[in-house]
């Protein structure tokens, strides 16, 4: 059995998904789709613009959907169907991508949810009073202890259980402080702030909760081809009020990758595809389960290699 992963924030290059366009017309369809949803030329951006800028919250999301879905679209010209696959899952605003794959959202409502989610996450917290930071060789237990100590004064909450030697800790800037501190008394190998410009995955996002509640009340989520996995609380659903509520859970709760990863295992997963930018998910896929093959998908190489892989399996 398969599955698709699609990435979340951190996996952003210029000129991702280029090559597809020009080579695959529904490739570029999406990209333009994406433009004319978010009525500027944000391609432009993704492709020629300023790293830091494309990095930018409201930018990035959107972004790294349009390379998944174009990255998509041309598998789906070489073939690509669902029947080879049981399960579809995303880390974050990958989770948006993945719904977006299993026909859940239009790529055009995908495209205005994620920038008003985008905006929403960082106009919560003022930028610099907030931070996050990845706490490495250490387990999800170990860091939910030191996010509980390091919040006896302001908010630090786990935002990301991403495989068992990694997680992240998200909050005020002085409490993750003190969770990088306190981390090297509980043995972490690394604690590593984040270059990001808010913090994601915790109480402080609130205020991002109430606005995505209220923008997803008004689009429609349709049944998915396949089970997804949401993110927070690592279960397969095809309930469309079920993943509405879930997405407005996930703008505060812990990305529970590590356990999603995990139940993909338990129900006879053995290949994961990565559709889109980077490779950050299959590292963690490996280190969650090192029994599970990964394929990254990211040039035209990679989706005609993969195609051929998967019609003479």
């Amino acid at each position: 059995m398969r599955a698709l992963i699609f990435p979340g924030q951190g996996s952003q290059v210029i000129g991702m998904g280029k090559e597809l366009s020009e080579t695959y017309p529904e490739a570029r369809a999406v990209f333009e789709e994406v433009d004319d949803a978010l009525g500027e030329n944000l391609s432009k951006l993704i492709w020629e613009g300023e790293l830091n800028e494309l990095t930018l919250t409201k930018n990035a999301q959107p972004a790294l959907m349009a390379t998944s879905m174009a990255t998509l679209a041309a598998l789906i010209v070489e073939g690509f169907t669902f029947q080879n696959f049981s399960f579809v899952a995303g880390h974050s605003l990958g989770e948006y991508s993945a719904l977006a794959s299993v026909g859940c959202l239009t790529v055009e409502d995908t495209a205005k949810l994620l920038r008003i989610r985008g905006n929403a996450m960082q106009n919560a917290v003022p930028v610099g009073d907030g931070a996050m930071a990845a706490i490495l060789g250490l387990d999800f237990l170990k860091v939910l202890e030191i996010a509980k100590e390091a919040a006896v004064e302001g908010i630090c909450d786990v935002a990301n259980d991403n495989d068992p030697s990694q997680a992240v800790v998200s909050g005020d800037r002085e409490a993750v402080d003190r969770a990088i501190k306190i981390s090297k008394d509980y043995g972490a190998k690394r604690a590593i702030l984040l270059p990001v410009s808010a913090p994601f995955h915790c109480k402080l996002m609130f205020p991002a909760e109430t606005v995505m509640k209220e923008a997803l009340s008004q689009v429609t989520i349709r049944e998915p081809k396949i089970p997804i996995i949401s993110n927070i609380n690592a279960k397969p659903t095809t309930d469309p009020d079920l993943i509405k509520k879930q997405l407005v859970e996930q703008v505060t709760g812990t990305v529970q990758w590590r356990k999603s990863v995990l139940y993909m295992s338990a129900h006879n997963v053995k290949e994961i595809w990565e559709i889109g930018a980077g490779k950050a998910l299959s590292g963690m896929v490996r280190r969650i389960d090192k029994s599970i093959d990964t394929r990254a998908i990211i040039k035209i190489q990679d989706v005609i290699e993969s195609m051929e892989f998967l019609n003479n399996s």
